[in-house]
């Protein structure tokens, strides 16, 4: 870590402590109420009547970070920073809701509507916009429609609201960006009391596959993602909860072009290996994810434990300079149409997250890594072979403390130590000087 930096980020967090142990003795007897859902704490209710009731809640997370040099490529911790600055303030995300449920004449669940906002200095945008029907005959079933978030792995589905860690790992971000798709999900889990299977849920779900990261879909292929999942498991002789899932995506990218690439052995060497037939047009470039994902967590509340694991392969086609699911069909800067590369990855996150006496203090680490191309490794990662920055690794290092202040309020200080493997491409020859401090603020209600 360069000499300047140091310097700068030293001053930085010597005011920043000050204020924050200003505020903390100031809050230090107030406990956090358990968020339950991807925006509340406590709903506001507007409307509430004997078969339906209408609530509003929202967070913000006002933000301020710190990176290693001017102009960080940090697109995976918030952004990138600009090309004279090191540090910055942000409103990362600015959250409002509005939930409206419909009730049968025995109080059980009818239809569920959901309305979401996100807003920031640089525009609002709607995050979830979708309605859910529940099958009262059997009780098994509820179908939900819209914009709405992904069934896929524990990681994805977490809200920004109650992660501990400021993002979501960049393995996430990059093949399903925004979390969210259009498209509809059925979810079969027994609702009745002493159901067997009460605690096993099955996600199916159909989508287009691009997210909110386009305009809209730009081809005829869809994503088909499949869940199964169990819900937390009590172990009271050890003192502990258990709770996982299996997931898979199967889906993929139409080519246009009569061209694509992949890797491939050629005379003894893994290279990017071009295919071009005309029988490539319309045919799908895939997209194939297998993931496993488990959480544990001690029972106590004043000293409690939580390890998340997860791990996922398979496969994915992008571009040549990317790895990212693409959100409209890739063109170069002159709008020709670009051919697809389809690489073998893999990844993971491993989150530990320690309660410190009360509920009040947590201690976060967290590692992930994200191998977009795991057929090779370090130098043999070259222009030469076909390859370019889109093939690295990247290992990310991620430490910090929460404290909550009250039920409204709480922050988060949190480093992360990004690390990319070695290679024979310009700029990734050694590690990039990309760590980033992010002292993260965020009210709710």
């Amino acid at each position: 870590m360069n000499q300047p930096f140091l310097s700068a980020f030293g001053k930085y967090i010597i005011g920043i402590l000050f204020l924050f142990v200003i505020s903390s003795n100031a809050f230090a007897q107030r406990t956090i109420n358990d968020i339950m859902d991807s925006t509340t704490v406590n709903h506001l209710l507007i409307i509430s009547k004997k078969y339906g009731s209408l609530s509003f809640s929202g967070y913000m997370q006002p933000q301020f970070q710190v990176a290693q040099t001017n102009g960080t490529q940090a697109e995976y911790q918030g952004g990138n920073f600009g090309e004279f600055t090191n540090n910055r303030f942000r409103l990362r995300r600015g959250r409002l809701r509005a939930d409206y449920m419909i009730l049968n004449d025995d109080q059980s669940p009818s239809t569920y509507f959901v309305l979401q906002f996100d807003g920031t200095e640089q525009g609002v945008n709607i995050r979830d916009f979708w309605g859910r029907y529940y099958e009262n005959k059997w009780k098994l079933l509820h179908i939900t429609l819209g914009l709405s978030g992904r069934p896929f792995g524990n990681e994805l589905q977490l809200s920004s609201s109650v992660r501990e860690a400021p993002e979501r790992g960049r393995m996430s971000q990059i093949l399903m960006k925004t979390e969210r798709d259009l498209g509809v999900t059925f979810t079969f889990n027994p609702r009745w009391k002493d159901a067997t299977l009460k605690n096993f849920v099955f996600d199916l779900g159909v989508y287009n596959g691009q997210g909110l990261a386009g305009p809209g879909e730009f081809d005829n292929s869809k994503d088909v993602i499949a869940r199964l999942s169990h819900k937390p498991y009590k172990i009271k002789s050890v003192g502990l909860s258990i709770a996982g899932g299996i997931s898979t995506l199967q889906g993929g990218l139409n080519h246009r072009l009569p061209v694509s690439y992949k890797m491939d052995n050629q005379n003894g060497i893994l290279s990017m290996v071009k295919d071009s037939s005309a029988s490539t047009i319309n045919k799908v470039a895939p997209r194939k994810y297998y993931g496993a994902d488990i959480q544990l967590a001690t029972s106590t509340k004043s000293w409690k434990s939580e390890l998340r694991a997860e791990v996922i392969s398979g496969l994915q086609s992008a571009t040549a300079t990317t790895s990212t699911t693409p959100g409209s069909y890739p063109v170069d800067n002159k709008s020709v149409p670009l051919p697809y590369y389809t690489r073998n990855f893999n990844g993971a996150y491993f989150t530990f997250v320690q309660t410190l006496n009360s509920t009040d203090n947590q201690l976060i680490f967290k590692y992930d890594w994200y191998d977009p191309n795991s057929k090779v490794k370090g130098m043999d990662i070259s222009a030469t072979r076909g390859l370019t920055a889109a093939d690295v690794r990247f290992d990310t290092f991620g430490f910090g403390f929460l404290h909550h202040f009250n039920p409204h309020f709480k922050a988060v200080l949190y480093y992360d130590i990004i690390k990319n493997e070695s290679t024979q491409i310009p700029d990734y020859t050694d590690d990039r000087k990309d760590n980033v401090f992010t002292l993260r603020t965020q009210f709710y209600f």
